[in-house]
């Protein structure tokens, strides 16, 4: 059953971001117990992302694995028409399925929210921008919500972007995304269940661009990944359980 990984007992005594990358390995693990040949999935996680300073010279590593400072060809272009804040997705926790027959190319993705990506308008329309993207090109997307210390809904601002204004869910939830063609029409098919502390975890489908349609079997691997981190401790569980 589902904990709650941003309040206390939890909190103060396990880290959320340990859960989160241990959560994205075996999800990833799964998946590749289950694709079909030439398709692979790797986990992706990457907390407090930031982009580094404007320098002159980068580093580099010579023949012998050691770094140094690779002077770049001196060439400085114009001054910048403009210059604009943006914000970047500073966490990053997610399963990318890809296929290997090609490329590889990007299939199909598991986003796992942080709290940052629910805090600031700006964490927020990042966070969105990814998910339009990959809908766009018509990867399947599959968002899960378990954060309980930030409240805002980045499956209604997902579908607001995408011009579906009567969105209203509410609270913990995940959801699967399938862009496809019907009837002549692109369409977006969409699987939303809501969580809720104690609750089940439901399977859901992950269906790959150019490829097949998976299960992903979200309670299977939220067990398992409690297990290793020895979550199961009573004191863990919810009041209900």
């Amino acid at each position: 059953m589902l904990r709650d990984h941003f309040h206390p007992p939890l909190k103060g005594r396990r880290h959320w971001e340990a859960f989160h990358s241990g959560w994205a390995t075996n999800l990833a693990a799964e998946l590749n117990r289950i694709l079909p040949p030439h398709w692979f999935a790797e986990p992706s996680v990457h907390y407090g992302i930031q982009v580094a300073p404007d320098v002159a010279t980068w580093e580099a590593a010579d023949d012998s694995g050691e770094s140094v400072s690779a002077a770049f060809p001196s060439w400085t272009p114009e001054a910048p028409t403009m210059t604009l804040d943006i914000a970047l997705t500073t966490d990053i926790v997610q399963v990318d399925v890809f296929n290997g027959e090609a490329g590889p190319v990007l299939a199909g993705a598991i986003e796992l929210v942080s709290p940052s990506n629910k805090d600031r308008r700006e964490s927020r329309d990042a966070f969105v921008s990814k998910c339009e993207s990959f809908l766009r090109e018509a990867i399947g997307l599959v968002v899960i919500d378990i954060v309980t210390d930030r409240h805002a809904n980045l499956h209604n601002e997902l579908l607001n972007r995408l011009g579906e204004t009567s969105a209203s869910s509410r609270g913990l939830y995940a959801c699967a995304y399938h862009p496809t063609s019907r009837d002549e029409h692109t369409v977006l098919d969409l699987w939303h269940h809501p969580l809720s502390i104690g609750g089940t975890l439901p399977t859901l489908p992950l269906s790959l661009k150019n490829g097949p349609r998976v299960p992903i079997d979200l309670a299977k691997s939220y067990a398992q990944t409690c297990e290793q981190l020895r979550l199961n401790d009573a004191s863990f569980l919810p009041a209900n359980s």
